[in-house]
């Protein structure tokens, strides 16, 4: 089993994170790669004059794929990308640690007499104390979300990451929907390249840099637990009968009668 936190926590831990890693004054961020987006026609509207549909060629001409290095803050709705040709290691890995530093740059060093608040412990994350101990990692920072992907285990990036005060936490397997990266990748992929037919990779990286670049212009905050969320609240507690479309506000109750069960239709309450 990879280090990091404990896996049947793990969905725990990052609905914490969206929850109250804000409140007190921890920034959490989440990072994916997009892709790859290939250099074809792509469904979606387009505006075209009456009576001349859009036509789209009918040969299959390789141009390319492009991918999207993206690390999204949910709480103001930044920003930061880079589309390239590949996501191997060697790109991602530089790119990922110079914008790291670069939000470390604009967060506050935590005071001494803070060191110990809940939240600043990397115990409060998952993470074992005697490892933080035993390394002399520094109180926390900033919280990272990102999917439980080989590359994000490499030694040299997990380890520079915990000495810089960032505690990493894993989105578990199947809980992809947990890392909101994802979420605004598909609105600024839908916004670059929905209609249309970019001829080469190049092209989908400047529509993908541009759709980037007006989205920070306005940004739109993300919050973990909104409308849809309390939706679903309130459908759980309308106590669902079986694998049925019907419910009822009030549960069923079982009826005991000297020790037998009653049947509820033959005896109403």
């Amino acid at each position: 089993m990879r280090a990091g936190p404990r896996h049947p926590a793990k969905k725990g831990l990052i609905e914490q994170a969206y929850t109250f890693g804000e409140r007190v004054g921890i920034p959490v961020w989440n990072e994916d790669e997009a892709g790859p987006y290939q250099a074809i026609p792509h469904p979606g509207p387009s505006w075209q004059p009456q009576g001349e549909p859009a036509r789209q060629p009918h040969e299959y001409i390789r141009g390319g794929t492009a991918k999207l290095l993206t690390l999204f803050h949910p709480a103001t709705g930044a920003v930061r990308a880079q589309p390239v040709v590949r996501a191997t290691h060697d790109i991602l890995h530089p790119w990922l640690l110079k914008e790291l530093e670069a939000i470390l740059s604009e967060v506050p060093e935590v005071a001494p007499q803070h060191a110990q608040d809940w939240g600043r412990r990397w115990s409060d994350w998952g993470w074992p104390l005697e490892w933080a101990q035993r390394c002399d990692w520094p109180p926390v920072r900033m919280v990272l979300i990102w999917d439980n992907l080989v590359g994000h285990y490499t030694p040299q990036v997990v380890t520079w990451c915990h000495y810089h005060g960032i505690a990493l936490l894993y989105t578990p397997l199947g809980g992809s929907w947990l890392n909101m990266a994802e979420s605004v990748q598909r609105i600024l992929v839908r916004r670059a390249l929905s209609g249309q037919h970019p001829k080469e990779a190049q092209q989908i990286m400047d529509w993908l840099a541009a759709v980037v670049c007006g989205w920070n212009a306005d940004p739109t905050p993300f919050e973990w637990g909104g409308k849809r969320w309390q939706r679903r609240q309130r459908q759980r507690e309308r106590h669902k009968l079986g694998g049925s479309a019907a419910y009822t506000r009030r549960p069923i109750r079982r009826r005991w009668q000297s020790g037998e069960r009653v049947n509820p239709l033959c005896h109403p309450t």
